[in-house]
């Protein structure tokens, strides 16, 4: 029986040979194709991981209003559905901000290419080409309804239980190599849109402190269950400082402090991604590198931690005609540009 001091019970440790062990087994069923990362559409974004996301990660993605995080999400989803069709994971969506019929117009959006006021017939009735569409991509989803939704804002221990109770619904009984049965959990891709809708508990003093409980939350899931966690945050205000929307200057960047409760999710997840929108801030030569944002609608991808992977920038682009982020070069740089005349 366990000695306790101080009233406290003692852990007991294992032999770091059994995480030698385990370590092996991932890299064989990686390298044989049983294991795989859940590919997105963007090939830049999938380079930050090992060849898209990993499970049992946690990704915070933190952006101001209007930089199109929600499309970000909606489109992540979509796409790995789309990209990993031999994969067998299912999706559940803790949803705290929108409708479900508004969340559905979304997705809708995202499909047909038409936006949110089209397809409420803003100025005009909806063409009944486009509202066919519309039905046949409904039924459709009757062959891939992958996906589960939760609406109504909860704590985090709420959150817990939930996925608990959604992993044990979704688990299965199969035959390991003696023959003998054990329980086999679904893959599970966990999105949270966003961090700080979670309600605060009793005991927990404010919104910072449940962010706390929250990452604790998500590593201890992570390790229990086959999960992926992708959590929409909040940054601060302070990045609309008109300071930091000067041209050319280190301050246009997202940096890890501007993320919401920095301090409470950065040291759980395991890639931190700060998405930016140079335009809305009127900011024309980006960075100290100064590359000329000449279009409104570029889009500026932070990588700013990667536990497994290098840090970094990418450049994307919101396609209103499709109605997708879509991935371009960097732009030219207004320094360079200068040096060659």
């Amino acid at each position: 029986m366990a000695t306790l001091f101080n009233g406290a019970a003692p852990l007991i440790p294992v032999s770091e040979r059994d995480a030698l062990k385990k370590a092996i087994y991932k890299i064989d069923a990686r390298r044989k194709g049983r294991l795989k990362s859940l590919k997105s559409a963007w090939p830049k974004f999938n380079d930050a991981f090992c060849d898209g996301l990993e499970w049992r990660t946690i990704t915070v993605v933190g952006a101001r209003p209007g930089t199109g995080k929600t499309l970000f999400m909606e489109q992540l989803i979509s796409d790995i559905i789309e990209h990993n069709a031999d994969h067998e994971f299912r999706i559940l969506k803790f949803q705290f901000e929108m409708l479900d019929e508004t969340n559905g117009i979304r997705k809708l959006s995202l499909n047909t290419g038409y936006d949110y006021n089209s397809l409420m017939s803003k100025g005009e009735p909806l063409d009944d080409s486009v509202f066919d569409k519309c039905v046949e991509l409904y039924h459709k989803t009757k062959d891939k309804d992958l996906i589960d939704v939760v609406y109504d804002p909860c704590t985090v221990d709420v959150m817990c239980a939930t996925i608990h109770n959604h992993m044990e619904m979704h688990s299965k009984m199969v035959k390991n190599k003696d023959g003998e049965l054990e329980k086999k959990y679904t893959n599970m891709l966990i999105t949270i849109d966003h961090s700080a809708l979670f309600k605060v508990a009793k005991g927990e003093l404010n919104k910072f402190e449940m962010l706390y409980v929250l990452g604790e939350a998500l590593t201890y899931m992570k390790k229990h269950y086959p999960i992926a966690f992708v959590v929409l945050s909040q940054l601060n205000r302070n990045i609309d400082n008109p300071d930091r929307a000067k041209d050319g200057e280190y301050g246009n960047y997202v940096l890890d402090s501007d993320l919401f409760g920095a301090d409470a999710l950065l040291q759980h997840a395991d890639v931190v991604l700060g998405i930016n929108k140079p335009s809305i801030r009127k900011i024309r030569q980006y960075g100290p590198e100064r590359f000329i944002i000449d279009n409104d609608d570029i889009l500026v991808f932070h990588f700013l931690k990667s536990r497994n992977g290098l840090t970094k920038m990418s450049f994307f682009k919101l396609d209103r005609a499709l109605m997708r982020i879509v991935e371009i070069e960097p732009p030219a740089q207004a320094t360079l540009l200068f040096t060659k005349k």
